[in-house]
């Protein structure tokens, strides 16, 4: 199988959608790599699975997954943290309506190694666009662990997709980061985030952006089996100037602020600071798809989103 380069970001099938849309790469769900990593022997010592969304593949190694052949990126986590060599897995392949699909699901994470480590992560389970940076040594900042977006330049109408959901709906949040868990009242809805974007870096390898398409939406109720052709549809340009705006819309920043590798290989938070014109060209995609919608470690247990025929309508 040819490698995926990751300039040629999207791939035209005709014959499977007609002349409206592109389909994404692997956005069919249909080929998984399976990953298998041992874990610590003070944790047990067993060969756990993380799923990779890319080329049919079977890996057994502890080394940090290479993304060459892929452009997504998933919450199942490979983590060494005090030396510990841990794994969680959030996002697996399921059965979907005409084969495989994608299960996202919010559940914990936990690690207890007496005198070194004891945490129980609260994780929704995510898909992206970007690179994990593996190992994951902590959860100060959950955001820095990857390299978000891929190269894009192109201006869609709309990110179409086909979901199943389970929204309980309990009224109940949790937030777990280390040794203890807080229950709050509050919902958590799944959300589907497409961001286009124009990037530059400054002399000092600082990584700024404008802001100029956004199609973000959430799903707040459990789905009476799969909806077909789910649209979330581009605004250009300021997005606060659209009577479909709503404040989970806007810019990445402060502490909603995803991160890159810059020119220089170094890891840079990116500064989206403000919209950009509707004509602006774009540089860079975000893609993000979750179970949840709450911010790092926060999350309703119970959250379980499948997706499917992820592509983008022209």
């Amino acid at each position: 199988m040819e490698k995926i380069q990751v300039i040629l970001l999207l791939l035209v099938s005709q014959l499977a959608y007609g002349q409206r849309y592109e389909k994404v790469p692997f956005g069919d769900f249909e080929q998984w790599t399976v990953r298998y990593v041992t874990e610590s022997k003070i944790i047990g010592g067993q060969e756990k699975v993380l799923y990779v969304i890319g080329p049919t593949d079977t890996i057994h190694s502890n080394d940090p997954y290479d993304y060459k052949n892929t452009i997504w990126a998933t919450s199942n986590a490979f983590a060494k943290m005090m030396g510990v060599v841990k794994t969680s897995n959030n996002v697996t392949p399921d059965k979907g309506p005409t084969g495989t699909c994608a299960k996202l699901a919010t559940q914990f994470a936990n690690c207890k190694v007496a005198g070194l480590v004891n945490i129980n992560v609260l994780a929704a389970g995510s898909i992206s666009w970007g690179k994990m940076l593996e190992p994951i040594s902590g959860v100060s900042d959950p955001f820095a662990v990857m390299d978000w977006g891929i190269p894009f330049t192109k201006r869609p109408n709309a990110l179409v997709l086909d979901y199943k959901a389970i929204i309980p709906n309990t009224g109940k949040l949790v937030k777990g980061t280390t040794t203890r868990t807080i229950e709050f009242d509050g919902y958590d809805p799944a959300e589907i985030l497409f961001v286009l974007q124009f990037r530059w870096e400054d002399e000092k390898g600082n990584v700024h952006a404008k802001r100029v398409g956004t199609a973000i939406g959430h799903i707040d109720q459990s789905s009476d089996g799969w909806v077909k052709d789910f649209r979330v549809p581009v605004i250009y340009g300021d997005a606060r100037e659209s009577s479909d705006f709503q404040p989970y819309m806007d810019l990445l920043s402060g502490d909603r602020a995803l991160y890159a590798i810059n020119s220089k290989g170094k890891k840079k938070p990116i500064l989206e600071e403000t919209w950009a014109d509707p004509d602006c060209p774009v540089t860079h995609a975000i893609l993000c798809i979750c179970s949840g919608s709450s911010g790092a470690f926060i999350g309703a247990i119970g959250n379980v989103l499948w997706v499917d025929e992820i592509r983008l309508e022209y």
